[in-house]
């Protein structure tokens, strides 16, 4: 059965188009009524990012969870992984993270998380979509049974102290000069204030969120802002989160990206050397770079490779007992630590591996060199562009082009409306015409729908 209203990552589109306060009270009564479970007092914990769209959507999972007897733990603007910590810490029932994660302020979504702090199956899903399509007025609480909200202080200590204890506490990060961007998001009250705990010279960007401006010209999806404010405070190292902050990229010394890949790679060669592994490889992506997967063969390590989404990188990691898996977007998962993609500990995890060497980030972060891939979105506003004709025939034919010497994924975006197309092999001039005759075929498809 195919999904009406989640994704990849949750529910997700314009706020007050797609999600509107209607949609909004309804997964709150649809989800609250699937994760009743006993004869008790249920809660349910309600994170946000920064987004204006974020009071009324709020305001509206609100009465929903009530309007079905839940009582409601608010915990205001919060990185997803905190509030997956906190759903599971506080003995929720259910949590709630309000966030279109990388996307501009325009748009907002809902991520769920079950009681034991990880995101819903696909068969959990299914059973709210159900109760999506439903008459509930028949299933609403007694009046004598609705449900409370109260706002909970004090969560961004109990989020700070769980992330530096992701760190032995031998390693400071005295020294080191520190520029992170906050995306005017999530992470804004907790991350610097983390690190400068932590022991680093701290500069922040991105932490004065008005409502309008998460994303925009900052965060990990847009690095040129961090890229000007290393090199112009000479920093060691500068750090990019995005908008809820369950994501992460890295900027060196000199202002280049680092992507989640080396990220990866370095975390792996680290964990590798201290022991650290719970199996002989790491989790990823069909979007993972073949430049990591060589990588990791020479060390001796194993890349097993998922559908795109970090809940898919995490589903495996389950089934074979890995505790490191992600993506090279910055989505990094220590499961050893959290039960989601968490930006900021994986960012802890890479600055214990520069102060462990005492090297340049340029160099420690540096582990291989990426073959050639190339990426595109093209975007629609209806039809299945996939399904056209010329389509299929510029696929076909770049399959056949690249002969086994490369790698070809055409995808629609689980997120957005958006395809998209990644070539990559060892011959970037051919990636790229293979690319760029499919990337001509989806423009006239989306344009003739």
């Amino acid at each position: 059965m195919s999904r009406k209203y989640f994704g990849t990552d949750g529910i997700r589109g314009r706020a007050n188009g797609v999600i509107t306060p209607e949609l909004a009270m309804k997964v709150g009564q649809a989800a609250g009524l699937a994760f009743q479970r006993g004869d008790y007092r249920h809660r349910v914990v309600i994170g946000k990012d920064t987004r204006l769209s974020g009071y009324m959507i709020e305001n509206a999972m609100v009465a929903g969870f009530t309007s079905v007897g839940m009582d409601v733990l608010l915990v205001g603007p919060l990185p997803t992984p905190a509030v997956a910590m906190l759903t599971k810490s506080m003995r929720a029932d259910l949590g709630v993270m309000i966030s279109a994660s990388h996307n501009l302020y325009e748009d907002n979504g809902i991520k769920l998380f079950g009681p034991a702090g990880f995101k819903l199956s696909d068969e959990v899903e299914r059973q709210i979509e159900e109760l999506l399509d439903e008459n509930l007025d028949k299933r609403l609480a007694a009046s004598r049974s609705l449900g409370r909200a109260k706002r909970i202080d004090g969560v961004h200590d109990r989020y700070i102290e769980f992330a530096k204890r992701t760190l032995p506490r031998d390693i400071s990060l005295d020294g080191l000069r520190v520029v992170v961007d906050c995306a005017n998001g999530a992470a804004y009250g907790v991350v610097p204030k983390a690190l400068w705990e932590l022991g680093a010279d701290v500069i922040s960007i991105g932490v004065e969120p008005d409502g309008f401006n998460i994303n925009k010209e900052c965060g990990s999806t847009e690095p040129e802002a961090l890229s000007r404010k290393v090199r112009e405070m000479r920093a060691d190292i500068g750090i990019a989160l995005d908008g809820d902050a369950d994501r992460v990229i890295v900027v060196d010394e000199r202002g280049h990206v680092v992507d989640g890949d080396q990220l990866l790679a370095v975390i792996a060669e680290s964990w590798k050397e201290d022991g650290r592994l719970a199996q002989p490889g790491l989790v990823s992506t069909v979007m993972s770079n073949l430049g990591l997967e060589r990588f990791l063969k020479g060390i001796g390590l194993d890349l097993v490779r998922t559908a795109v989404g970090d809940r898919y990188v995490l589903e495996q990691m389950l089934a074979g007992g890995y505790n490191l898996g992600g993506e090279p977007s910055g989505h990094i998962i220590l499961s050893d630590y959290a039960t989601t993609g968490d930006g900021f500990v994986a960012a802890l995890q890479v600055l214990a591996v520069i102060q462990k060497h005492q090297r340049p980030v340029s160099e420690v972060c540096h582990r291989f060199d990426p073959l050639p891939q190339i990426l595109k979105n093209v975007r629609y506003r209806a039809g299945k562009p996939l399904e056209a004709v010329g389509v299929k025939t510029a696929i076909s034919s770049a399959e056949k082009r690249l002969n086994g010497h490369g790698r070809l994924l055409v995808r629609s975006s689980g997120t957005e409306p958006v395809i998209r197309v990644m070539g990559e092999g060892d011959d970037r001039i051919l990636v790229e015409e293979v690319v760029d005759d499919i990337v001509t075929a989806l423009g006239a498809a989306a344009a003739a729908a």
